[in-house]
């Protein structure tokens, strides 16, 4: 069962069909109910309208003989006493209404002439409770019907019947009560057969919901299944130069395609960059390891010609550049400054400046939220870059500038041209001439202080320095 219902396309036809199915069986029960409803009252206006016709009969003072009762409806007169005195000629039994007489029996006739003290008892015997008289003058037709279902056989057909009651105060005769019939043959036709269409077509309609929404559904997933088995290949191949096919719908579907070729081009740009990376830290580590073995042989043959200061200058390079690795590989893991900590820029930028030669600091106190290691590491790449490159002096500025400390770090040197004012942040870039004046440089410093700049939600950029050099300027937010 779980196999089976383990495709998208199986699970939306069956709640699909689940609820136009629950949706069809409420408008069908509706359907039946209002139709039943309709054509019963239907049956019981026309058995009133049968029983008020032989009701004004009776008040326009024909007597049970002249009554016209439709053979083929049951019709009866009850008397107040529950005696029939007029019945449908062909009926033969009946049940649902005041009686179940079948044949009319005979009345005693009342009185014409009385005493004075019987008139008085029978004013008194209306009094005590004789239904009709009290209520209804001589002539008169009650207003309200009272509608009851039963049964009945006329010329030996039975059937079902809506009956009407209607009352009568028939002149010198008393109060009678005409009960009269409507088939309901025809409602219980019509509910059958709304019922077996439904029984039919339901079933049907069901079918071709469920065959529409597994098409139009494996029609609108056949691009996933496209963009699936593009990914397994590249997951195959290991080529993340692939993309997966992209479909011109302007749906889901396809921006689903879109994010995933832009992860796959993310992946593989970040994939280049570690090779790239792999691949310049080696040759960067090749130069100072080969330089220093060759100084350790040479002293081992020869112990005079030992070399200590350049295998010293050697093995410091190497420290400083695995450090450098180590501090990347950090950031490249995500690893983030303590949201908490604050650092004194001002006072930060004059750890950093003393000791060095002609570097000026000019500094307000401005804290910022970071990591103080990482941030005085930042300014010690920016001075020592500073300082190779610069003629005569460095100048340290730090001001505000809104919600932003500004660091600006400043020398009067040759500059970066703007063609490479960006590239000169990439990882193991030396310019031509930085290449030939800074021997030991790994090309890393700069692109650690922007990493390390961007965690702590600021940026570094370099422009063209009032004294004719180069300006860095690192922003950061200040710390509320």
């Amino acid at each position: 069962m779980r196999r089976l219902f383990g495709s998208v396309r199986a699970r939306a036809a069956l709640a699909a069909t689940l609820v136009v199915a629950v949706a069809l069986v409420a408008a069908g029960a509706a359907v039946v109910l209002s139709l039943y409803s309709n054509l019963t009252e239907q049956a019981g206006t026309e058995a009133e309208r049968t029983a008020r016709e032989v009701a004004a009969d009776l008040a326009g003072g024909r007597t049970s003989d002249q009554l016209s009762l439709d053979d083929d409806r049951p019709v009866q007169v009850v008397a107040e006493d529950g005696t029939l005195v007029a019945a449908t000629e062909g009926l033969e039994r009946i049940s649902g209404t005041g009686t179940g007489a079948v044949r009319p029996q005979p009345r005693p006739s009342a009185p014409t002439t009385s005493a004075p003290g019987d008139d008085e008892d029978d004013d008194d015997d209306d009094d005590d409770g004789s239904t009709g008289s009290a209520t209804l003058r001589p002539g008169e037709i009650g207003e309200e019907a009272s509608l009851t279902d039963g049964s009945a056989t006329v010329d030996g057909t039975t059937a079902d019947y809506r009956f009407a009651a209607v009352p009568v105060e028939v002149p010198d005769r008393g109060t009678f009560t005409v009960y009269a019939g409507a088939p309901l043959a025809a409602e219980q036709n019509a509910v059958d057969t709304a019922l077996t269409a439904m029984l039919i077509g339901f079933p049907l309609l069901l079918g071709v919901v469920a065959g529409v929404t597994w098409l139009v559904t494996r029609r609108a997933l056949r691009p996933v299944e496209g963009i699936r088995r593009e990914m397994a290949e590249i997951t195959a191949s290991e080529d993340l130069s692939r993309r997966v096919p992209q479909p011109d719908t302007h749906d889901e579907v396809a921006r689903l395609a879109s994010t995933t070729n832009e992860t796959l081009a993310a992946l593989e740009t970040s994939v280049e960059r570690q090779r790239r990376f792999v691949a310049d830290a080696s040759h960067e580590l090749r130069s100072p390891i080969a330089s220093l073995r060759t100084q350790l042989e040479v002293a081992a043959a020869h112990p005079e010609l030992l070399d200590l200061d350049g295998a010293v200058e050697d093995t410091v390079r190497l420290q400083r550049l695995a450090a450098d690795l180590l501090l990347l590989a950090r950031l490249d893991a995500g690893e983030r400054p303590i949201s908490d900590a604050r650092v004194d820029l001002a006072a930060l930028a004059r750890e950093e400046a003393a000791g060095r030669k002609n570097v000026t600091v000019r500094a307000e106190s401005l804290e910022v939220a970071g990591s103080r290691g990482q941030l005085g590491r930042v300014l010690a790449n920016l001075l020592d870059n500073a300082q190779r490159h610069a003629r005569s002096a460095v100048t340290v500025v730090v001001r505000r500038e809104g919600d932003r400390a500004v660091l600006q770090v400043a020398d009067d040197g040759d500059g970066v041209p703007a063609a490479d004012r960006e590239r000169i942040f990439e990882r193991f870039v030396r310019l031509d001439a930085a290449r030939s004046r800074d021997e030991g440089g790994a090309g890393l410093g700069l692109a650690i202080a922007r990493d390390v700049a961007t965690r702590h939600g600021g940026t570094l950029t370099v422009q063209d320095a009032p004294a004719g050099g180069a300006q860095f300027e690192l922003r950061l937010p200040l710390a509320r």
